[in-house]
């Protein structure tokens, strides 16, 4: 009985799904702050927090095959702005070339994500691009500035 509950534990933790919005209106910030998403989230800042307090910028570190990989997809994502010139355009806010820029990222996400991730952990492919492409702002309204900052880390 034991080992059928571990089991249907591990099938839990590691079933994924796609990403939906769950808080559309002030009552529904109460209900993510009780909820055990919130107290993970909130730890898991706390023990990024913890890794690298009193250490120096100088400091030497190993850095891990999963962050080599991380720093790929980002060169990746770098490479294409480059690859995507601005808009001529009269607008201060935005530039309608991150449309473009977005939707190459739609296209691709879920192939970046499955090469950061390790095998058996494949299936969560569609729900992290989900993350990674909602990170990066909106395209319909070419937003990409400080309001998706913390939406990053909520996820």
């Amino acid at each position: 009985m034991a080992e059928a509950e571990q089991q249907a534990d591990e099938a839990a933790r590691s079933s994924f799904m796609i990403p939906r919005k769950e808080i559309s209106m002030v009552p529904d910030m109460g209900k993510w702050k009780r909820s055990q998403a919130f107290c993970d989230y909130v730890g898991f800042i706390l023990t990024l927090n913890d890794s690298v307090r009193g250490r120096k910028l100088s400091c030497p570190y190993q850095v891990s095959e999963t962050v080599e990989k991380l720093l790929d997809l980002l060169g990746t994502l770098d490479r294409w702005i480059n690859e995507t010139p601005p808009v001529d355009q009269p607008s201060r806010f935005g530039n309608k070339a991150f449309r473009t820029w977005f939707s190459r990222l739609e296209q691709e996400a879920e192939a970046l994500v499955s090469a950061v991730l390790p095998v058996d952990q494949s299936a969560a492919a569609a729900e992290i691009s989900v993350y990674l492409k909602e990170s990066v702002g909106n395209p319909t309204r070419i937003d990409y500035g400080t309001g998706t900052t913390l939406q990053k880390t909520y996820r």
